[in-house]
């Protein structure tokens, strides 16, 4: 009886050898959670036996028990690398046809396949949701891959450009008039921006702005093309004598504009513009969003070309704490690709262990929950960030001479019970 007394001692302590060695192993694994060895005893009892002088029978190993408390952080280059900052963990797919069929991690060391999907070292598909363009709400609560696109958008041509700007109460009127692009006497203030035609080639758009008089200005618009620049006339635009048609803005007492704040060109084909087969029909309008006439230097506020772009090859990608994963292309178009998908469980000591830092939802985990990262219970999504092994090492190293010292101890029981039965033996 007391050898196997023993015998479940040695075996006990081997258990604690072993999980101790593992999560010493582990020390550079990021995601994991260690892992500890619980026991607990063995008795048995009998109604021949008397319970008060019956001894224990051993020790047994109860559970191997996973501790999930966060891990430190460890921060790098990549912005596909990322962490929670609270509770929840990453879904992954092993097959991307079947996203019903994921696995839950807290390693969040993903990259990008050669087919643009988000993937982790196993090439395990990293899920998210669908979101609304318009939005940004998620349209679906269904997890999906995530794929970044490489290029974002075919070529749109501009046809809205929005201008704030203020021009200076205290300008004087041009020293020489008429207006003529060429001769900078002609014109006080002038602006560029870059707009594209229906190929999405590039083409500089200038805006010259002209005092009048007290409260009025004109003003004129040019496009260069590779013949040059070329003066794009305003429909039904001021004529100012020679054939330029601009427009005028109009400031009450106060600065504030008070007419004039859209108007359409006419088309760039009317202007010469050499085309090479794009879409000569195109025109611009410009509005004017709340510009001044201050006693403040000429100051443009925005410049914006509302609906033109060229095809845009991707930059850069980023993921914010709610986990929307934003695109940003070479055009200066950005878009939101999707949001990471966020897990829990309400048992997350129930979860099986696959290996690889993933486990799988059990019947004693509960099922999975969907949601958003910050959102209710669930934590923070952190990119270039990833989160380390939850393992404290001197912890591990006491518990492993502790479990050396224990193995020690049941295997001198063990000898000592061997000692006493070769002296019963040999007794004659």
């Amino acid at each position: 009886m007391s050898m196997n007394i023993a015998l479940s001692g040695l075996g006990a302590a081997q258990k604690d050898l072993n999980t101790t060695s593992n999560n010493i192993a582990n020390a550079n694994t990021y995601g994991f959670k260690e892992s500890r060895a619980e026991f607990s005893d063995v008795y048995s009892n009998s109604i021949f036996s008397n319970s008060k002088t019956t001894t224990g029978g051993g020790v047994q190993t109860a559970t191997v028990s996973q501790q999930f408390h966060e891990g430190s952080s460890i921060y790098t280059n990549n912005p596909l690398d990322l962490r929670v900052s609270g509770t929840g963990f990453f879904a992954v797919a092993p097959n991307k046809a079947e996203p019903a069929n994921n696995n839950l991690t807290r390693n969040g060391a993903f990259h990008l396949n050669n087919n643009n999907e988000i993937v982790n070292a196993e090439n395990n598909y990293l899920l998210g949701y669908e979101v609304n363009q318009d939005t940004n709400s998620v349209a679906s609560y269904e997890p999906k891959p995530m794929t970044i696109d490489d290029t974002f958008g075919q070529p749109s041509m501009s046809n809205n450009v929005n201008i704030s700007m203020n021009l200076p109460s205290g300008e004087e009127k041009p020293a020489v008039a008429p207006f003529d692009f060429n001769n900078s006497d002609t014109y006080n203030k002038s602006t560029s921006s870059t707009i594209y035609d229906s190929l999405g080639n590039p083409l500089k758009m200038t805006a010259y702005y002209s005092k009048r008089n007290d409260n009025v200005w004109d003003v004129f618009y040019t496009v260069s093309d590779s013949g040059g620049e070329k003066e794009l006339n305003i429909d039904s635009g001021v004529d100012n004598g020679t054939g330029h048609l601009g427009h005028r803005l109009r400031f009450d007492e106060g600065g504030q504009l008070t007419s004039g704040n859209s108007h359409t060109s006419t088309s760039f084909q009317a202007a010469g513009l050499q085309l090479g087969g794009a879409d000569g029909t195109q025109t611009l309008t410009f509005n004017y969003d709340d510009p001044t006439q201050y006693a403040a230097p000429f100051e443009i506020r925005k410049l914006e070309d509302e609906d033109g772009a060229t095809t845009g090859y991707l930059s850069n990608v980023d993921i914010d704490s709610d986990g929307n994963i934003q695109a940003s292309y070479s055009n200066g178009k950005d878009k939101v690709i999707g949001r990471v998908a966020m897990a829990r469980v309400a048992n997350e000591q129930g979860l099986a262990q696959l290996g690889g830092t993933m486990w799988n939802a059990t019947q004693d985990s509960g099922a999975t929950v969907w949601g958003d990262a910050s959102q209710g219970s669930f934590g923070s999504i952190k990119n270039g960030t990833l989160e380390q092994s939850n393992i404290d090492m001197t912890q591990e190293l006491v518990d492993l001479i502790s479990a050396q010292r224990n193995f020690q101890a049941s295997s001198r029981a063990l000898d000592v019970n061997n000692q006493l039965q070769q002296n019963i033996l040999q007794i004659r």
